[in-house]
């Protein structure tokens, strides 16, 4: 078995639905990838964490560290189930600073998006969620 056989045989999981089970690894590679984003572009973050929050800074890294965190446990079969209810934790930790986005942007702050895609984010966090907690089971 070569090395690209093993790394499929270490994210594949031989027990589930095909279609399922790329969804897993789809949303995995999509926490991780926002989570490296936290790293990268920290400053996009830090200025839709909700006013009220009094560290910022560490509240991107941290929700980066979980997002990062949350895809890798997903990504391998025997930790997926901790990986979707970190998933689940962390996207339902950062709605507010989804909520501050849209705020913003009503406001005619610049948040990198138009303020109609803000608040079309809002009702779209739902079946992210949704998705994050079937993998709980």
């Amino acid at each position: 078995m070569n090395i690209t056989e093993r790394g499929r045989a270490a994210v594949v999981d031989p027990d589930a639905d095909p279609v399922l089970d790329r969804s897993r690894l789809r949303f995995a590679a999509m926490m991780v990838a926002v989570g490296v984003a936290h790293f990268v572009a920290p400053r996009f973050f830090e200025r839709i964490v909700p006013r009220w929050f009094p560290w910022p800074r560490e509240a991107v890294l941290w929700s980066g560290v979980a997002e990062v965190a949350s895809g890798a446990l997903l990504a391998v079969p025997s930790t997926k189930r901790i990986g979707g209810f970190l998933a689940t934790a962390t996207i339902v930790a950062v709605y507010p600073a989804n909520i501050q986005m849209a705020i913003d942007a009503t406001q005619g702050q610049d948040v990198g998006v138009p303020a109609w895609a803000a608040w079309l984010r809002l009702p779209l966090q739902i079946p992210m969620i949704r998705r994050a907690w079937s993998f709980t089971r």
